[in-house]
């Protein structure tokens, strides 16, 4: 029995090896990861979901091993949910691990793990704001409430990276909620901001949705004239000239 047992745990950890071996043969990582999903213990799918950690040169068949590896954790629905989150607390890259997030748990959960990856992203400085990106990016296309993902995602329209704060700005354009109107008006007109594509895009928000400016009317007022002449205040909200 001990030696039947070393013997499942060498073979795992070749199926696992082989896996994630960039320079596998497509067809044997295949192989390997199809066996990953078919043992489906924890240490199987904390194997498979690294396979989103490694590109592989030929495009199309690395996009098609990860969506492949994205559809096999929501077939496995709950239990692949531990596994996924374990990755998900140090990977480099968060899109296709969100993918399968969105579809394998409830709304309270997943949020319970999008909150959990934010208070590693504090707004502010970092060497590559990739994660924090693909969060925000992913948080605009996914179906929750609005006022639920504006609340997680408007501190970002601060941050350090210019990205960062228009992905932020694009998320809430998605997902429009009046909570956010005084904070996308006070990020436009701080003097700290050098982008005038973050600015125009913060305008053309509050415009759309007329959301009001009072709070900031004198600096708006101000930037108008550097900013574009697609704009014009009407009372206390801002209105597109055209």
């Amino acid at each position: 029995m001990f030696f039947g047992l070393f013997s499942k745990e060498k073979a795992l950890k070749k199926t696992i090896e082989r896996a994630n071996n960039v320079m596998s043969q497509s067809a044997d990582r295949w192989a390997a990861m199809e066996k990953l999903r078919e043992v489906g213990t924890d240490e199987a799918l904390d194997a498979l979901c690294r396979r989103f950690s490694f590109t592989y040169d030929k495009t199309i068949e690395d996009q098609q091993e990860k969506d492949w590896t994205v559809a096999s954790l929501v077939s496995l629905g709950e239990p692949a949910l531990g596994p996924l989150r374990r990755y998900m607390k140090n990977a480099k890259n968060l899109g296709y691990p969100l993918k399968a997030l969105g579809q394998i748990t409830t709304e309270e959960k997943i949020f319970e793990v999008i909150d959990e990856l934010l208070e590693d992203e504090e707004p502010g400085y970092v060497r590559d704001p990739k994660r924090r990106i693909d969060i925000i990016e992913w948080l605009g296309e996914w179906t929750a409430k609005p006022s639920d993902i504006v609340s997680r995602v408007l501190p970002y329209v601060e941050d350090f990276d210019e990205n960062v704060r228009f992905k932020t700005v694009e998320t809430i354009s998605l997902k429009p909620d009046a909570s956010a109107a005084e904070t996308v008006c006070r990020a436009m007109v701080r003097e700290e901001e050098e982008s005038k594509r973050f600015q125009v895009r913060c305008a053309e928000i509050l415009a759309q949705h007329s959301w009001p400016i009072s709070s900031h009317k004198t600096e708006v007022t101000n930037l108008l004239p550097k900013l574009s002449n697609k704009f014009r205040i009407d009372g206390e909200t801002l209105v597109a000239t055209s």
